[in-house]
């Protein structure tokens, strides 16, 4: 009588040994990272605030920034999707010089008053310095996409203070309609222990308040569908026009330096004659402002335009801050057409526009619990779907593949960024 197989929980130590202990390390340096670069953030900030003049040398700060990165950083300079691409097919350990570059060209950027975002550089951050664990521990091509899912999940957890969202976002950007949960425990693992360590480090996070939430009614629910559309089509519009702005700047200015230079030369020029001081930087301020009181309507369409400048033109940081205030903006104009409180609807928009640039509602949705209580769950999860199906296939990550298309049967595996080419070699049905 042949011996009956080991119970698959046989398998389960040898595995907790080896990813709980490669998950703590890669959270220790993501989290301290992340603490140090929210420090430098903050102090960018503060130093703009303080002397306004700094604007005035954004342009120089800009051509600095490109400068560097042609000379020392072409190999990162995609960012998150060289990150992805990595996950999706592993070609090479990522550059350690990832880590430092994006920091350094990031708080440049907000010292001198770049609308830029935070989240690009934590995980930018996050996957560099956790790939670095691949040649100390010679991990296989599957442990390494592991290994870097992981980083990711880490570096959004502990910049945003959000350790849920955080995990399933480094499962859910990969691809759109697919989840990968092999990586689950190490993603969770590793965003909840950054999360506690930038904690240690003293890392205060911005608190969102939504005091009144109303019950659920058949107009509330409504309107957040009606919400959630339009939050996506600004989600769609704004990844668009970054891509667009991108592609023109690559294609009119070949030497790369110059074309921050002249981005941030528009970007000063705007802010100071047009009033748009309030665009620059991260904007937070003003997003809690969008939970508290109205605000002029045009807020998160003058948060869009500088931010597409920004990044565009060359400029270092993330996509996902100036979306949260975009999303929270544009919900506080929508509070009195759709007759629901402010703080709902700007907290509901913060995550929902995010969800539909990113093609991530799970994380959305979760870091809408996490950030305004359990409550706002059933809104938040409502607008964000919606929010997701209204974008389209169109993201700020163009290496996102596809894993299930959302409305339309799609080629699996084709990347964002070649979505239009496909639909123009697709034969007429």
């Amino acid at each position: 009588m042949p011996a009956s197989a080991p119970p698959e929980q046989s398998d389960l130590l040898p595995y907790l040994c080896k990813w709980l202990p490669l998950a703590v390390a890669v959270a220790l340096l993501a989290g301290s990272a992340s603490a140090l670069f929210l420090y430098g953030l903050d102090w960018a900030t503060r130093t703009r605030l303080a002397h306004p003049w700094l604007l005035w040398l954004l342009p120089l700060a800009g051509f600095a920034v490109g400068w560097l990165y042609l000379r020392v950083g072409q190999q990162v300079e995609a960012g998150n999707n060289l990150l992805i691409d990595e996950i999706h097919d592993p070609q090479r350990v990522i550059p350690l010089r990832m880590a430092p570059l994006v920091l350094g060209g990031t708080v440049l950027s907000h010292l001198f008053g770049a609308s830029v975002g935070r989240e690009g550089t934590a995980v930018q951050m996050g996957g560099a310095l956790a790939d670095q664990l691949t040649h100390v521990f010679r991990l296989s091509a599957a442990d390494r996409r592991i290994i870097l899912m992981a980083g990711i999940s880490a570096g959004f957890a502990s910049v945003f203070g959000t350790p849920l969202a955080g995990a399933v976002f480094g499962l859910e950007v990969l691809a759109i309609g697919r989840l990968r949960y092999d990586a689950i425990l190490p993603c969770m693992v590793a965003a909840v222990v950054a999360d506690q360590l930038a904690l240690l480090w003293g890392v205060q996070h911005t608190h969102y308040a939504i005091a009144v939430i109303p019950p659920l009614s058949p107009w509330s629910l409504t309107a957040m569908l009606l919400a959630g559309a339009v939050f996506g089509l600004t989600g769609k519009l704004f990844a668009e026009l970054t891509h667009l702005l991108g592609s023109a700047m690559k294609r009119m200015i070949a030497y790369a330096p110059l074309r921050p230079l002249l981005g941030g030369v528009l970007i000063a020029a705007a802010a100071m004659l047009c009033g748009g001081e309030r665009y620059l930087g991260l904007g937070i301020p003003t997003m809690v402002d969008a939970f508290r009181q109205p605000l002029p309507p045009y807020d998160f369409a003058g948060k869009l335009a500088f931010t597409v400048a920004s990044l565009g033109s060359g400029f270092k940081g993330g996509e996902v801050t100036p979306l949260f205030y975009i999303g929270a903006t544009l919900g506080n104009a929508l509070a009195p057409l759709l007759q629901l409180p402010f703080a709902l609807l700007a907290g509901v928009g913060f995550v929902a526009v995010f969800a539909g640039a990113a093609n991530t509602p799970l994380a959305s949705t979760l870091m809408a619990m996490e950030l305004f209580g359990a409550e706002v769950g059933v809104y938040a999860a409502l607008a964000c779907i919606v929010s997701y199906l209204f974008s389209g296939h169109s993201g700020i990550y163009r290496a996102q593949r596809i894993g299930h298309g959302k409305l339309r049967t799609m080629p699996e595996g084709l990347r964002l960024g070649e979505v239009a080419a496909w639909r123009r070699r697709r034969p007429p049905r």
